[in-house]
């Protein structure tokens, strides 16, 4: 067949659902079915549950970025970009290149997977000097920052500046937040035995979170466990409180209290990717409304899931409830959906996805980790065991396998080597200068590019 009247699959995003996606279509499409193209700005997929160790410097950068041409045997055409804007009505999504081009792609068939972006509240000075949990880069640098903090302040002649550089404030009780104060403060607590002039009682890490509770999903019983071993490494944890405004050298928190920080760490949450407000399409909660099948409706050939989906939780008996936005219920969608893609361009009939929460787990660092898998609480080396092992058996390849297994065991024999690369060490860079939210287009920019004399495919 004529690869011109072949029809176009377009996938947006290279995390956990996107990829799963691809790799399904490949391996169940042949050739001459359809052509397969992937949009993400980085031609490899991030475990993102693991990035605090990242930060950390248990594992090394690249051993969770898992390269999407590695392979020679895959036939998916990456482009290097980010999806600014989707015209449903004229079937072309906009696409700014790497070389900040701006180029329409026309499809037959979309699927949506843009993932989310760190959810920011209107606060004064939040995201000109806050740093985010969620890319690769953002973890690299917080680890570089961190431990420049423990150097500039043992240079430090003042008391004052000394005080503040010690002290880390981390915004959001929920899984990331929780995991990035753990592994950081042990980072921090065994960094300082090597800074002989600082006062380890100096270094300070507060967690803070709106919410009553720690990580409720964990249950009552879990959800205290993690509170008291973060309390007993000497983390403050203050519920029921936020952040009133943010400073270069000082945070005020809600209560009135005024903490001087260098480090605020914002992981309050997740909104979906800005690329679904370009669609013009009904949302709950800012995740596009699919079906139980992940097709919108009113539109034919044009999918959704992941973190930007709203897609309906068959287990609950609530008709309300939606799944989670975890790589758990990601991954399992970006199979069903490839098969729904499939089964609409053969003629055939979509299923609906459907699948029970299997558990939770959280490592919080060396022997420490609560988890639930299946209903059943489990604490310290068990918890850690099936928490890892999860994370573990959930890497795609071997090869990414073999690397975070090594680095896991380098760490725990030779323990930190407290590196840090001098990463835009002249150039600070916050949570705006990350995300890139302010990429996209608005409906009537799209229209307009897409019908513009300009217009064509990339």
């Amino acid at each position: 067949m004529d690869t011109v009247t072949r029809p176009r699959i377009l996938v947006v995003g290279a995390g956990f659902a996107g990829v799963e996606c691809v790799r399904r279509l490949e391996r169940r499409l042949a050739g001459s079915e359809a052509e397969i193209t992937l949009v993400t700005p980085f031609a490899y997929q991030l475990y993102l549950p693991l990035l605090p160790q990242v930060a950390s410097g248990v594992l090394t950068p690249q051993s969770i970025a898992l390269s999407l041409r590695r392979s020679k045997k895959y036939r998916t055409r990456i482009i290097p970009g980010g999806a600014i804007g989707v015209d449903l009505k004229s079937k072309v999504c906009v696409i700014r290149t790497i070389t900040d081009e701006i180029v329409n792609e026309p499809y037959d068939y979309i699927v949506l997977a843009p993932g989310s972006v760190t959810r920011t509240l209107d606060i004064p000075g939040l995201t000109e000097h806050a740093f985010g949990m969620k890319t690769l880069a953002e973890a690299a640098y917080i680890r570089d920052h961190v431990i420049s903090q423990l150097d500039l302040a043992d240079a430090s002649h003042d008391p004052a500046e000394r005080a503040s550089r010690l002290q880390f404030v981390v915004v959001g009780g929920g899984y990331a937040g929780t995991e990035t104060a753990a592994c950081l403060q042990l980072l921090t607590h065994n960094a300082v035995k090597r800074y002989p002039r600082l006062d380890p009682n100096l270094i300070k890490w507060h967690l803070i979170d709106i919410a009553p509770k720690l990580m409720p999903e964990l249950g009552d019983k879990l959800g205290r466990s993690a509170q008291d071993i973060l309390r007993r490494r000497g983390i403050d944890i203050s519920l029921g409180v936020s952040i009133a405004k943010a400073g270069p050298e000082e945070v005020t928190f809600t209560d009135g209290r005024v903490i001087p920080t260098r480090t605020l760490i914002w992981t309050a949450g997740v909104a979906a990717s800005p690329l679904i407000a370009t669609l013009g399409a009904e949302t709950v909660r800012g995740r596009l409304a699919v079906t139980a099948n992940m097709d919108l409706p009113g539109h034919d050939g044009v999918f959704a899931l992941g973190d930007a989906a709203a897609v309906p939780d068959e287990v609950k008996d609530d008709p309300d409830a939606i799944c989670p936005p975890t790589a758990q219920h990601a991954m399992r969608q970006g199979k069903v959906v490839a098969d729904n893609v499939i089964a609409t361009l053969r003629g055939q009939s979509t299923r609906p996805y459907v699948h029970k929460d299997l558990g939770l787990v959280v490592d919080l660092g060396g022997t420490d980790a609560v988890s639930k898998p299946l209903g059943i609480e489990l604490r310290g080396l068990p918890a850690q065991a099936v928490a890892r092992g999860y994370h573990w058996s959930a890497l795609r390849t071997g090869v990414a396998k073999a690397r975070v297994l090594t680095n896991w065991t380098l760490n725990a024999v030779a323990g930190d080597d407290f590196v840090r690369t001098g990463f835009q060490a002249r150039r600070a860079a916050r949570l705006k200068d990350f995300e890139h939210t302010d990429a996209y287009l608005t409906p009537e920019q799209i229209r307009a590019h897409v019908e513009g004399p300009g217009s064509g495919s990339g």
